[in-house]
């Protein structure tokens, strides 16, 4: 379901009809080179350019922009195409005005330096919505329904909030395709694209994929069926590319590093988790359901898993008993329990209990029996009990 061309010569209609005589019949080779034409966009690439992209993918990332105005017709009365990258800081490397032709803005954009700082991506779909889509900066009015297209590339989770900012850019008439690259969070993807999420919403394994995404764009780009002069892929110089397309089973050619499951999508893929676990945050790997967080088990104390119907069981802290309604507790009084072996009084801890004797007695150092009787000492005012070394102060009634 995936094909390559390996060629050391420019493509020719009639070097591919050679090549495919030669070729197995499982290895088809494809071309797309139709233009968006008679299709006007205003197009504003966001790109991500914080510490953690790599020098190297932040040269795959530019390469990928450049590729996908290969299928864009850009002039003035035609598609117009901006550009922005963030880290910390949003900067704008050119307006929907800057240029006129596809030539300039691929210069520029080969001409682009990483950032390389942090990942403010709420901040940039802000300067999105509220400067790069405004008439001074080149978009047209929106009373002419020009579509108004933004296209997020980002590899990692946003340092400040999304939600709220995409959703007010949705509102205000912006289609936003989201692209993440790597261990991106898919609820946060999710969040930034517009609906439906199958054609809006992309995650890749790594930067060295994100150019099977370019086939896809042309065709959610240009609308309809993707349009083709031959049925093969030109490739100029001795290296091997590989092209996917809608159908492919991504999860059997990518490295998607699900723990358990690996569900495809028309154009990505997404993990899954067997039966009695949870996806964790970061969208690949899984763990055990806690029964305890999914239901309201209205345990007073603890709620523990167990197996068993229900799997979970409340239990008490240390010094308390379930009661019978086993979801709360009362203190336990360990005195009821009627073996705590004291001779006189019995006192409740929280843990346990004392003993302790009544007036005119001393508790032996047995901790449970009591001694009556004391000594007076020579001052005539303390006194030293006959078991223990404890002296009671007798105070005098008329100080």
């Amino acid at each position: 379901n995936f094909w390559f061309l390996h060629t050391e010569s420019p493509c020719t209609y009639q070097s591919y009809i050679q090549y495919s005589k030669t070729t197995s019949s499982q290895i088809i080779c494809m071309f797309l080179r139709d233009l968006c034409k008679g299709k006007p966009l205003d197009f504003v690439f966001i790109i991500d350019s914080s510490r953690s992209v790599r020098p190297s993918d932040y040269e795959k990332v530019k390469i990928f922009v450049t590729n996908l105005l290969a299928f864009l017709d850009v002039r003035p009365e035609a598609t117009r195409v901006g550009l922005l990258q963030y880290g910390s800081v949003v900067q704008n490397e050119f307006s929907l005005n800057t240029y006129s032709s596809k030539a300039d803005v691929e210069r520029a954009v080969k001409a682009m330096d990483h950032l390389a700082t942090g990942t403010m991506t709420g901040l940039a779909i802000q300067y999105t919505m509220e400067t790069a889509f405004t008439e001074p900066e080149g978009a047209r009015p929106a009373d002419m329904h020009i579509p108004r297209i933004a296209m997020i590339v980002t590899d990692g989770r946003p340092q400040d909030t999304v939600e709220e900012v995409a959703a007010q850019a949705r509102q205000a008439g912006i289609q936003i395709f989201a692209i993440g690259v790597g261990r991106v969070d898919m609820n946060t993807l999710r969040a930034i694209g517009s609906e439906p999420h199958s054609e809006h919403v992309y995650l890749v394994a790594n930067f060295s994929q994100i150019e099977t995404l370019t086939s896809i764009f042309q065709s959610n780009l240009c609308g309809g069926i993707l349009r083709m002069y031959y049925l093969y892929v030109c490739v100029y110089v001795c290296t091997c590319m590989c092209v996917y397309v809608l159908g492919t089973d991504l999860c059997s050619v990518m490295d998607h590093q699900c723990d358990h499951l690996c569900v495809s999508t028309p154009a990505s893929y997404m993990c899954r988790c067997r039966k009695g676990y949870t996806l964790n945050s970061d969208g690949k790997t899984c763990r055990s359901q806690d029964p305890c967080d999914m239901v309201d088990h209205g345990c007073a104390h603890i709620c523990a898993n167990v197996p068993g119907v229900l799997g979970y069981e409340c239990r008490c802290r240390l010094g308390y008993e379930l009661k019978e309604d086993v979801r709360t507790c009362r203190r336990i009084d360990y005195c009821d329990l009627g073996n705590h072996g004291c001779q006189h009084d019995c006192v409740s801890s929280p843990e346990s209990y004392i003993c302790r004797c009544t007036r005119g007695y001393v508790l032996n150092l047995d901790g449970k029996t009591c001694s009556k009787g004391y000594k007076l000492r020579p001052d005539n005012r303390t006194c030293k009990s006959k078991s223990m070394a404890c002296f009671h102060v007798l105070l005098s009634a008329v100080r």
